[in-house]
């Protein structure tokens, strides 16, 4: 990582950069591809760090490289997932039930593909909107509608026994 002699810049990945280990967490589903990309994010931002922090948004700023990043992975990379065995059976009771589906959600996440994933998140996890989303990405509204769209219905297929998952707007139940 370039020097950057400001004291900004190291409280910055101090107090933010759990926050963004967890989104590129839910981004990657995978530890260390999310430290990689947190790594890779913060490089690019320190070599432009005088300018992000005279903007004032220096999360979004960053966040916004965090994302970009993700997105040159999985243009760049094409590595297929492997999947780890199936899950032993849930057991009845014993307060696990949240860690449960957790383990399940987490399982249909690392299932989807890197757009449809990355596309739940920011529309999500980060609230966006479509329009956000697609600007963010740099794909048509469309493309984010559409998969989203298939991203929910494979969740919803693969977690059916958890608590309905939230419906994009405008998607009707099937």
């Amino acid at each position: 990582m370039p020097a950057v002699d400001d004291d900004t810049f190291r409280g910055f990945v101090v107090s933010r950069g759990p926050a963004l280990l967890r989104t590129a967490y839910m981004l990657t589903g995978d530890q260390q591809l999310a430290e990689d990309l947190v790594q890779s994010a913060l490089e690019k931002a320190a070599a432009r760090w005088q300018n992000i922090r005279e903007s004032g948004a220096t999360e979004a700023y960053v966040r916004r490289i965090l994302y970009r990043e993700r997105v040159s992975f999985w243009r760049r990379r094409r590595v297929t997932e492997t999947l780890p065995g199936e899950l032993p059976e849930r057991p009845v009771g014993g307060g696990y039930d949240a860690v449960d589906d957790r383990a399940v959600l987490r399982r249909a996440m690392s299932r989807l593909g890197r757009r449809q994933r990355t596309v739940l998140v920011l529309r999500f996890y980060e609230d966006m909107t479509e329009t956000q989303v697609a600007d963010f990405l740099g794909i048509s509204v469309g493309t984010v509608k559409s998969t989203a769209a298939k991203a929910l219905r494979r969740l919803r297929e693969e977690c059916g026994d958890l608590a309905p998952v939230p419906q994009a707007r405008g998607e009707e139940r099937p």
